[in-house]
């Protein structure tokens, strides 16, 4: 049980996470992956208080539980909302002069703001991923010099980043409380 003080509750169970199937087509191979890595992510920040979510992994690294969760969500709006479908959608806790705001500005970051930006930017880059028939569509804005970007793609780099994102969390986790697995 927590000490953290009723103003600040612990983080609330993360949704059901179902393991992908062996076998299945493509996209929903890819989305179920997908899915599996988000829920594992908040699986990771389960029963934590403000406090625990906002502690650091080890000096001089800003990474935290609270920042991993927040970096996340500027991760899915940039490649599904501004990539994918040019939308004008902004970064939410990054700027030109703040450029790892996600992770460094945590120390007042307000955890259930954070997880409901993460839970509406899921939902949101779903349905921008679902208006696309083909995995093969082609991105709307590209950047870092790529001519085509495809939602395949895309979706192959979220897994990815998510998978490399989960790793950091389970060594926070293990960190704050001993917590390992899952």
């Amino acid at each position: 049980m927590s000490d953290a003080p009723a103003s600040e509750p612990e983080f609330p169970p993360a949704p059901g996470r179902s393991d992908p199937p062996f076998a299945a087509d493509e996209r929903p191979m890819l989305q179920a992956w997908l899915d599996f890595h988000r829920a594992t992510l908040l699986s990771k920040l389960e029963g934590l208080d403000a406090e625990q979510l906002r502690t650091r992994s080890v000096p001089p690294s800003s990474l935290s539980l609270l920042g991993l969760l927040r970096h996340m969500s500027e991760v899915e709006r940039s490649w599904f909302r501004r990539t994918l479908a040019g939308e004008d959608a902004p970064p939410l806790y990054c700027s030109d002069s703040d450029p790892d705001g996600d992770f460094d500005n945590v120390h007042t970051a307000d955890p259930d703001e954070a997880l409901a930006t993460f839970r509406a930017e899921v939902e949101h880059c779903d349905r921008v991923a679902q208006s696309y028939p083909s995995l093969d569509a082609v991105g709307a804005q590209l950047r870092h010099g790529v001519s085509e970007v495809s939602l395949r793609w895309i979706y192959v780099h979220m897994i990815e980043e998510y998978a490399r994102h989960n790793g950091h969390a389970d060594l926070l986790r293990e960190r704050i409380d001993g917590r390992t697995g899952d």
